[in-house]
């Protein structure tokens, strides 16, 4: 998912991705720990996915704050 579709999101759709992400991530691992996972490269797509959209949220949480000073 591109950065700039991740700020076209609203804060619920934000969080249900985050937690979408976490469980795909989780599963990844279990799958890979019991060598069942064939695109290994998946498991970067997802944390990538997770960190942009961790960033978004934060960069929300400033721009609230600063606005509210």
């Amino acid at each position: 998912m591109k950065y700039k579709d991740i700020r076209e999101l609203s804060d619920e759709e934000l969080a249900k991705k985050l937690e979408d992400g976490r469980a795909e991530l989780f599963n990844l691992r279990f799958q890979m720990a019991t060598s069942q996972l064939d695109n290994t490269s998946r498991v970067k797509l997802v944390k990538r996915d997770i960190a942009r959209v961790l960033t978004e949220i934060r960069a929300r949480e400033i721009a609230q704050s600063k606005s509210a000073e």
